[in-house]
């Protein structure tokens, strides 16, 4: 009966859960042995570098102290020039005019031949200057555009004040037409259009401006130039003073001259 019961235990009992590691002989030692192998190379390799490292910096010691000491009488070189008459601390040359410091010693480090340093900097030094072309160009353009644009405000601003100035001309032009009795203006454009008309009148109105426009091909600023000597002349009327004068001589006198840059 115990047998039996033995023979069916549980599945959950510690036989079944527990199961027993590989405890075969010598795998452990392998592992050991490999890892140890391992760490001894990454040592060898890294004791290398350093040693390689203080071997370049123990090279530029020694080539810093040689550098820093001057040379003594055991030179050979500096023994015949000794006895050619050179002292310690004079220039070279006949007249004395030539190097006083030996030429410096620049020791290539890199990798890269022969003048591909100067090469990248000449590259660089286009690069710097083609970007700087880019910046100046860049700006003269803002500061053309920028000057185009006063120029069309400033233009805008005087077309406007010639248009205004023309206004006023045949404001007082047909101001003063009526008071010598004139029915009918010089040129059409003399005057000012009347607002109120009616309708068949502004129709025929048109018409006749459309083909006396047509005709002509002035400008406000000839117009305006026209219309103020005919007030001149006429009316002996200056649009920038204000002022009708009595005849030509107190208009040549006291008028400071025909154009509005005359008045300013």
């Amino acid at each position: 009966m115990k047998l039996k019961m033995a023979e069916e235990e549980d599945y959950m009992s510690d036989s079944f859960i527990n199961v027993q590691e590989d405890i075969r002989p010598g795998l452990p030692m392998l592992r050991q042995i490999r890892e140890a192998h391992r760490k001894e190379e990454k040592q060898q390799e890294a004791n290398l570098k350093n040693k390689r490292k203080s071997l370049k910096e123990e090279e530029q010691e020694r080539r810093d102290i040689g550098l820093k000491n001057a040379l003594g009488c055991e030179n050979k070189g500096f023994a015949l020039l000794q006895k050619m008459g050179y002292k310690s601390g004079q220039a070279l040359g006949k007249s004395g005019d030539g190097i006083v410091e030996p030429i410096p010693l620049n020791v290539k480090t890199g990798k890269s031949g022969i003048g591909h340093e100067a090469l990248l900097k000449r590259k660089a030094e286009e690069k710097l200057e083609s970007y700087r072309r880019k910046i100046h160009m860049k700006k003269e353009v803002e500061e053309r555009a920028a000057e185009q644009f006063r120029m069309r405000l400033k233009n805008k601003q005087d077309e406007m004040k010639l248009e205004g100035d023309l206004r006023r001309s045949q404001r007082a032009c047909q101001q003063l037409d009526t008071q010598k009795n004139i029915q009918v203006p010089r040129e059409a454009w003399y005057w000012l259009r009347l607002e109120e008309e009616t309708e068949e009148e502004e129709e025929e109105e048109k018409e006749q401006d459309e083909d006396e426009y047509k005709s002509e091909d002035l400008s406000v600023l000839e117009k305006l130039q026209i219309l103020t000597s005919y007030l001149r002349e006429e009316h002996l009327y200056c649009i920038w003073c204000g002022t009708a004068y009595e005849d030509k001589e107190d208009l040549s006198s006291n008028c400071p001259g025909p154009t509005s840059a005359d008045h300013d």
